[in-house]
């Protein structure tokens, strides 16, 4: 595309002139490229300043290497802009990452470059001194958060012997450092009303672990103490964090460690099987459906099982595995009384919808604490491939009403769903003029959404309306409604 656009002679003409520019011009533009290409999210003009500060290794930041803005934009020959809005650093146009990025002889080892001046910033005099508690001022420290959010993402990539090294000095006194606040806050939000020192701390193999670095998590397992089932903050667990990153050999590593229980909930109730059942990751569900001690049919605290997380979300692959399980409930509700097969109804899941189905000890109208049972649900929400699922079945009632006393077709006529409503009428035991507990029939509700083709459909089917409707009030909704 670039070439396309004749674009690729004009920026490979820039940055030879960028590479002739005298001093150490030369080196900060090639860098503050390389910085902007790779870095994990759009950089703020000081944080990007303060980056190029940094020199590999060193365990003091010096404040007087970082470059002015002006002076950085202008090594750059204006392949560097500042987004407005953001006030982010921005190459000139999309098309130039396109080019930097496939030139790989341009920034070798660019992630390696970038974790190592992630670490250093953080294994710097500067950083360490700052206090967990109170909240320190880091208007100073500006790089601070981008550091302790993404320095793990780039060693990840590439991780050398000298970045092991720093990050094995960051995380055996992580559970002190300021990072270790700053990247929980980033990741799950920490809740300022509570106090972060009554908590757990956030170690370093919880922090290995998050991001899936198993030749740092191994180095730390071989210490005393390094705590493999130990919760943070929120309870959660090493194995928990590698499990919702998706790290498998991070898993793996873990749970061949004796001491390791893979059953341990965080304070919401979530073991790692919840969330690789949440997040649909089939493989870590083997892994852990697999493991001895491992109950597959736990809930958590508001008594949704992995079945029915994998149902609501669609992992049609983790749904089978589970039901495959002899010692799984495919009918069990949670506290809402939503089972595995109406919370896959309700997001209109269909492959998944007949996974369920197809249990013998599942019941198909089982109604939740509201009365709704999966066919009222497929109603509400215009499921109609779902909703000939059900009528289909013999052992579903197409006119059972919720706590209101609202049926199925009460709801599809309200929502406007036609092909549903069709679906409904031709069945014999499903009475069209069947009232809520407010003597409202499926008309009524056609006619108040202004539903003009439903209100033809159930004007056709002539039967004698309830006295307790009120026939005065459909008239009057009738008259008024924009037909």
């Amino acid at each position: 595309m670039v070439d396309g656009l004749g674009l690729g002679d004009a920026y490979g003409t820039t940055l030879e002139r960028i590479k002739t520019q005298e001093g150490e011009k030369a080196k900060l533009a090639m860098t503050t490229l390389m910085w902007i290409c790779y870095s994990e999210r759009p950089l703020l003009v000081d944080e990007l300043c303060h980056a190029l500060a940094v020199e590999i290794g060193t365990t003091h930041v010096n404040n007087d290497n970082v470059p002015a803005a002006e002076t950085l934009f202008a090594c750059c020959q204006g392949l560097v802009t500042v987004d407005k809005e953001a006030s982010t650093a921005r190459l000139i146009h999309h098309t130039l990452r396109e080019y930097l990025c496939t030139h790989h002889n341009l920034f070798p080892g660019s992630h390696l470059v970038i974790a190592g001046t992630c670490l250093t910033y953080l294994n710097s005099e500067q950083v360490k001194a700052l206090p967990v508690k109170p909240q320190p001022d880091l208007s100073s420290m500006p790089f601070l958060k981008y550091c302790s959010r993404h320095w793990g993402t780039h060693a990840k990539r590439e991780l050398s012997d000298h970045a092991k090294s720093l990050a094995m000095g960051l995380l055996e006194q992580y559970e002190n450092h300021v990072a270790a606040l700053s990247l929980f806050e980033q990741i799950l939000n920490l809740d300022d009303s509570l106090e972060a020192n009554t908590r757990a701390p956030f170690t370093g193999l919880h922090c290995a672990s998050f991001f899936g670095i198993v030749d740092v998590m191994t180095g730390l397992l071989g210490m005393d103490g390094c705590g493999a089932n130990r919760g943070d903050f929120a309870g959660i667990t090493p194995l928990i964090w590698a499990v919702r990153g998706e790290h498998e050999e991070a898993v793996e590593l873990l749970l061949r460690q004796e001491a390791i229980d893979p059953d341990t909930p965080d304070n919401d109730g979530y073991t790692p099987l919840s969330c690789a059942a949440i997040n649909g990751h089939e493989s870590i569900v083997k892994q852990l459906s697999d493991r001895q001690g491992v109950n597959p049919d736990k809930p958590d605290n508001e008594g949704r099982t992995r079945l029915s997380w994998a149902a609501y979300n669609g992992y049609e692959s983790v749904v089978k595995q589970l039901l495959d399980k002899e010692d799984v409930c495919p009918d069990r509700p949670d506290n809402w009384g939503y089972t595995p097969l109406s919370r896959a109804t309700h997001n209109g899941h269909e492959l998944v919808v007949q996974k369920p189905l197809d249990q013998e000890d599942v019941n198909p109208d089982r109604a939740d604490n509201e009365g709704y049972t999966s066919l009222l649900w497929a109603a509400i929400e215009g499921h109609e491939l779902i909703v000939k699922q059900l009528l289909d079945r013999e052992d579903v009632n197409p006119d059972k009403p919720d706590n209101e006393g609202r049926t199925p077709l009460s709801w599809a006529a309200g929502k406007g769903h036609e092909s549903v409503v069709e679906h409904l009428l031709d069945r014999e035991d499903v009475n069209p003029a069947r009232p809520n507990k407010n003597g409202r029939i499926p008309l009524w509700y056609a006619s108040r959404r202004g539903h003009e083709s439903i209100v033809n459909l159930l004007q056709a089917w002539q039967p004698p309306i309830p006295a307790s409707f009120g026939v005065d009030e459909l008239e009057a909704s009738l008259s008024s409604s924009s037909l």
